[in-house]
């Protein structure tokens, strides 16, 4: 458990590279509504775009999750709860007037780094 990183895994590390060379400038790792205990990998606070990397295993990729074999049922609940409170951080962003974006950390790097700089130049015409 302890190799597990909480950021700048090599899926986060690849896309900031992309976004940056983009010339998009951005918060790393930040609560994007200082009041909820939510993070995310990166933020676009004027823009109010909230990006979110997530591991196959760890949020339940419909892809490539598979049942744990030791202490399945442990794992399953802790999947099962990642994924309850990943629906909520997207409601309670949604709601406070956020664009959120979920990228699996098998996407394709390049095409998620396109749709977060729509998401950023859409959110830069609506200010």
């Amino acid at each position: 458990m302890q190799a597990n990183r909480a950021r700048d895994t090599g899926p986060e590390l690849a896309l900031r590279s992309l976004l940056y060379a983009s010339g998009l400038r951005y918060r790393v790792d930040i609560r994007p509504i200082p009041e909820i205990r939510r993070r995310a990998d990166v933020v676009f606070p004027k823009e109010r775009v909230a990006v979110f990397v997530d591991g196959c295993f760890w949020h339940g990729c419909p892809l490539h999750s598979r049942p744990a074999k030791k202490n399945a049922e442990v794992w399953s609940a802790k999947i099962k709860g990642n994924m309850e409170r990943d629906a909520e951080t997207n409601a309670l962003l949604a709601a406070a007037g956020w664009t959120v974006l979920r990228i699996w950390e098998h996407d394709d790097l390049g095409a998620a780094a396109e749709a977060v700089v729509m998401a950023v130049d859409e959110a830069r015409q609506d200010l």
